[in-house]
């Protein structure tokens, strides 16, 4: 007996195809909107619209702004794209990494990806201190103005900095933020002379961080591995730099051949 199986688009529904339509109008360019603007773009009722933005806000996916005339993405969006990256494989083979860096160094340790400009931290693994730290799974910063950022960006050269930050012109964050691309490409030269960064006060004048890029199996740089060092831990006169850095070294080596990477294979241009 054969059965035939129902048009593809009998199987989709209308409404939950509309409520992503209008989650996909928002973008970096246009944060926010309004409801006649949605509705306009999706060529829908206003009220079909208003439901819609209703539905979402309850769910958190998008939540109002500029007294309630507008709205914007909200923290929901965020959580599913952090649980995705929580599944990917660099997070999978990772997470048991840093762990084994944590309970060795007695400090919190991340891995980041650099996404356009910024850096993103998709797995951390806090220590048991005093120390609060701001950074969490999915906090962004500023690739130029951070070492994770400093290593993510060691392979570069003058001419590919231009190419990323075009205006040659980098917002400062501290009294340390590199000002243009010149500066910035001296200090992740010498970060990949010596095949590691690492700095105090950079970023937050009470954090320092020790950190090594992770590579593929094709040899290109696909996230960093670092770890947080407190002010505490600096002025404590305990730090042994050399093993410190050893450490997350051995640990950045270990995941970059858990994805292929071989330091005798000739690397890819």
């Amino acid at each position: 007996m054969s059965t035939t199986l129902p048009a593809q688009q009998n199987y989709t529904v209308p409404g939950l195809e509309r409520g992503l339509r209008l989650l996909f109008e928002f973008n970096r360019h246009e944060q926010t909107l309004t409801a006649p603007e949605l509705a306009k773009r999706l060529d829908l009722p206003r009220t079909t619209t208003f439901r819609l933005l209703a539905t979402l806000e309850s769910m958190g996916f998008v939540q109002r702004v500029e007294g309630g005339h507008a709205y914007k993405l909200g923290m929901a969006i965020l959580r599913l794209g952090f649980e995705y990256l929580a599944s990917l494989e660099l997070t999978e083979l990772g997470t048991p990494i840093l762990e084994r860096v944590r309970d060795e160094t007695g400090l919190s340790c991340n891995l980041a990806i650099q996404d356009e400009h910024s850096v993103v931290v998709i797995s951390k693994v806090a220590a048991p201190t005093p120390f609060v730290s701001t950074v969490h799974v999915g906090t962004r910063l500023p690739l130029h103005a951070t070492l994770l950022g400093r290593v993510l960006l060691s392979d570069m050269k003058p001419a590919d900095l231009l190419a990323l930050y075009p205006d040659d012109t980098l917002p400062k964050f501290s009294e340390r933020t590199p000002s243009n691309t010149a500066m910035l490409y001296e200090l992740i030269r010498q970060d990949a002379e010596r095949g590691y960064g690492y700095d105090e006060g950079y970023f937050e004048p009470e954090v320092g961080s020790a950190a090594v890029a992770v590579r593929n199996k094709h040899g290109h740089i696909v996230a960093v591995l670092g770890v947080t060092i407190p002010v505490s831990y600096l002025r404590s006169g305990k730090l042994d730099t050399p093993q410190l850095v050893n450490t997350v070294r051995s640990a950045a080596t270990e995941l970059s051949q858990l994805l292929g990477y071989n330091s005798n294979a000739p690397s890819a241009m």
